[in-house]
């Protein structure tokens, strides 16, 4: 039996005119070890097994990448790794959050926004980067009302430096602020938490995008015996019509495949 694949099934990410897959893959594994909060342990891919897991996910037919500064090394990994296959891929990285022996710290200033997109411009060895978020500390309003930071990513759009931006958020006050201006919200959506479905009703009905960060609650995803909780996680997720797509970080090349393959299943028996 073949394997699964997302190739034909790409959705529009908002009103960007970008086409993605239905799950991205999320790479804070390739850069960081410290301060995640996963069920399990685990250690960082080395570049030949991360080479396999990108090549991997590029043949089940995902073609969105989330990384940010915050992640460790992450950007500065996925540059060589991903050299000559730009076109390839849709990338999102972050600003706002960086992490630094241990600890996170934020800076929503526009002089640190534009630092950190010229850096990751470098470290992603690329022109410009699809989507841009801010990395929230939870002070979600107070990030979008007093501080510089999304002026200068709409500032940085107008430049071709980015080709949208948005906001990764913890509250539904944040994310409906987000996006009347902005492109995108990654919003928390899982079997365990769902108080920000108003974000997905309302970015359905502007045509803005829908990121879900935890789809699989971390890992942590568990209901009762019988019951695929992976499954029962994406029918949650896809029944919303303002979800693009779902970013899940697994390094499990098994993992991968049966996330693959049960999305594909679910988004063809709708």
């Amino acid at each position: 039996m073949s394997q699964a694949t997302l190739h034909d099934l790409r959705r529009p990410l908002g009103s960007t005119g970008l086409l993605v897959s239905p799950l991205g893959l999320g790479t804070v594994k390739l850069g960081r070890d410290q301060g995640v909060k996963y069920p399990n342990g685990f250690q960082i891919p080395d570049d030949d097994e991360a080479r396999r897991l990108l090549k991997l996910t590029r043949e089940l037919g995902i073609n969105l990448i989330d990384t940010a500064p915050a992640y460790g090394r992450s950007e500065e990994r996925l540059g060589p790794l991903l050299r000559g296959q730009r076109q390839e891929w849709v990338i999102v990285s972050k600003v706002g959050e960086e992490f630094a022996d241990g600890l996170s710290h934020h800076d929503f200033s526009a002089a640190h926004t534009r630092f950190s997109i010229e850096r990751s411009l470098k470290r992603l060895e690329t022109d410009f980067i699809d989507l841009v978020l801010v990395h929230s500390d939870g002070n979600d309003l107070a990030i979008l009302n007093d501080c510089e930071v999304y002026q200068t990513l709409a500032e940085l759009k107008r430049e071709g430096k980015i080709r949208g931006f948005g906001f990764s958020g913890k509250t539904v006050d944040g994310g409906l602020k987000a996006l009347e201006q902005g492109d995108c919200a990654m919003i928390t959506y899982n079997l365990n938490e769902q108080a920000e479905r108003p974000v997905i009703d309302y970015a359905a009905a502007h045509g803005k995008a829908i990121l879900v960060k935890k789809a699989l609650a971390s890992g942590h995803a568990c209901l009762s015996p019988g019951v695929d909780p992976v499954r029962a996680s994406f029918e949650l997720l896809f029944a919303q019509p303002g979800v693009a797509s779902a970013i899940v970080g697994t390094i499990n090349p098994l993992h991968l495949a049966h996330n693959v393959a049960t999305v594909a299943q679910v988004l063809r028996s709708r």
